[in-house]
């Protein structure tokens, strides 16, 4: 049975988005399906940004170290670097641009000027290394990359790279031999030249995620499903917040967030950067993780809202200097990403008194949206990832016919809403696998539904892990340990971590007679892979490992045989 708080919510939402309300929800043919969506959303993210951007221009919008800028300074900001780069690269509509740097306010102008010519954005992951970002590039066909200087250093470092790059915040006269934005802008017009005609089934960004396949997919993400993921955050936010005033709350004149999120994940770009257009909330920019820093700006700027894969708030808690600072000002603590551990909801609201823990679940092909538990029915339900986000999302289980399951039965998670992408970029057969014809994106996770709807995952159906809210591809890694020359086999797997959530394991069979130190053998993958994916363990195995009948490495006793040995290691 339905708490209060959950039916709260629900009577909440429901005046929302009611006839004739601002949030009206009606039902459209999205590639052949009939989807709820909001009647008058924004058809694309160019009338997204110039809404708002006109609604709340004034208001300070990024803090960035000493840098701070209203929304209209970024907006406006975005525009011309749009124009600028248009002028000088000829961007068309369709056009991909690749936006590769850490979180900085040009990756948010960046990506607004871009949609709003009609580019498609695809936003790199910064931890990328060179090959993994030639990768990216050469799959997307991207004409030309925006990048940060790192990124630009790592890019400057490949041979036979002729995609054109630009820079942001390098040094003038750098050594890199790439021009500068800012240099492009000063010789460029302050406007785009010319806004081409957009729809909402148009492409507008590209984002990498990692399957069990091995090389990344690129999930293509329209303006409608884009937009619609935004807005549908926008509505559950705002039922918080009617009933945090209904309780007698008093919240300040401004939301404020930590930005200390990537931008180039969807948890950054849709729920975070996003609705914080949508409701004027400041973002205070951290370019690179760091808790005691959080906690330090989280007090300077008053921070209100705080989100971050589970590991970012374990570490929040368990910080020495935490009770030296005035987190007064924060009102909900939310995480996503990665499962947070159970025992964690608990100590979350014992350390932070009087605030509020949340949880949301949803992928980069769902535009982050799917489901999200909330509050007191968080600690209610502590290891669900609660129900399906209202008022667009429908949330299925399914077994491999593709039947749905009863309450209770576990099988495949599976999620349908108008903010779902269109399919994988220039790979018909994962889209097809992954995509059904009646708008249902199966997910790759096992889990159930309750008698109250709430969503409960309990494995992995596809073979990745998830190390702090990153996804990685164990055939990926495995491919990478397979190019030493001294592997006969491989097989990696998630280890369990109290503050990762899961790291990297894996265990290798040599040739005969070739000695290797298995710690010199992890570090032979970093130059292939983003630190985040190099094994952090790695075992010889003097045998042959076990096969399944059909000669498959059998990857399920190997990896429940190595995850007790390594929690035995754990213990001693």
């Amino acid at each position: 049975m339905l708490s209060e708080f959950d039916k709260s919510v629900d009577e909440t939402i429901d005046a929302l988005i009611a006839p004739g309300g601002q949030f009206e929800v009606v039902t459209a043919n999205i590639r052949g399906v009939q989807l709820p969506v909001f009647k008058a959303a924004p058809p694309t993210m160019r009338e997204y940004f110039a809404y708002f951007a006109a609604l709340h221009g004034d208001k300070e919008f990024v803090i960035y170290r000493e840098e701070r800028l209203t929304l209209r300074q970024v907006y406006n900001q975005g525009l011309a670097m749009a124009g600028a780069l248009q002028a000088k690269f000829g961007l068309a509509k369709g056009d991909r641009v690749a936006v590769a740097m850490r979180n900085f306010p040009e990756w948010i102008s960046a990506f607004m000027g871009l949609l709003s010519i009609g580019v498609v954005v695809v936003p790199m992951n910064a931890w990328w290394q060179g090959e993994e970002i030639r990768y990216g590039v050469r799959h997307s066909g991207t004409r030309l990359v925006v990048a940060d200087e790192e990124r630009a250093r790592r890019i400057a470092a490949l041979d036979g790279f002729h995609i054109p790059v630009v820079t942001v915040r390098a040094a003038p006269g750098s050594d890199l031999g790439y021009e500068r934005v800012e240099d492009i802008m000063a010789a460029g017009p302050a406007m785009p030249n010319w806004l081409p005609p957009l729809s909402p089934e148009d492409d507008a960004t590209i984002m990498y995620t990692s399957g069990s396949t091995g090389e990344p997919k690129g999930a293509v993400a329209t303006h409608g499903s884009v937009v619609h993921g935004a807005l549908n955050y926008l509505v559950t936010g705002l039922a918080m917040l009617q009933l945090l005033t209904k309780d007698g709350a008093t919240l300040p004149e401004q939301q404020v967030m930590l930005l200390n999120v990537p931008l180039f994940h969807i948890t950054g770009s849709v729920p975070v950067l996003l609705v914080s257009v949508a409701i004027a909330r400041k973002l205070v920019i951290m370019h690179k993780w760091d808790a005691g820093d959080a906690l330090r700006l989280i007090e300077k700027e008053g921070a209100t809202y705080f989100v971050g894969v589970p590991t970012m708030s374990l570490e929040l808690m368990q910080h020495p200097d935490r009770d030296k600072y005035d987190l007064s000002t924060l009102v909900d603590i939310a995480g996503g990403g990665a499962p947070r551990p159970v025992e964690h909801v608990k100590r979350l609201t014992e350390v932070f008194p009087g605030k509020n823990p949340a949880i949301g679940y949803g992928l980069t092909e769902t535009n982050g949206v799917g489901a999200g538990n909330l509050r007191g029915s968080y600690l209610t339900k502590p290891a669900s990832t609660g129900r399906a986000s209202r008022p667009l999302v429908e949330l299925r289980i399914a077994n491999d016919a593709g039947q749905s399951l009863a309450t209770g039965e576990v099988g495949e998670v599976c999620i349908r809403s108008s903010a779902n992408v269109r399919g994988y970029w220039n790979n018909p057969q994962a889209t097809a696998a992954a995509f059904t014809s009646d708008g249902w994106f199966h997910t790759g996770d096992l889990g159930y539904l309750d008698e109250d709807g709430y969503l409960f995952i309990v494995d992995r159906k596809k073979d990745i892990i998830i190390r702090g809210g990153e996804n990685i591809s164990c055939q990926e890694v495995e491919s990478a340990i397979y190019t030493n020359p001294v592997v006969a086999e491989a097989c990696v797997f998630g280890l369990p971590d109290d503050r990762l959530g899961e790291i990297v394991g894996a265990v290798v069979h040599l040739k005969d007679g070739e000695p290797v130190d298995p710690v010199a053998l992890a570090e032979f993958t970093r130059g292939q892979l983003a630190a985040f994916k190099v094994p952090a363990k790695l075992w010889i195995s003097e045998e042959q490992l076990p096969k399944l009948g059909s000669g498959k490495i059998d990857k399920v006793s190997i990896r429940k045989h190595y995850r007790a040995r390594y929690a035995a290691s754990q213990e001693g």
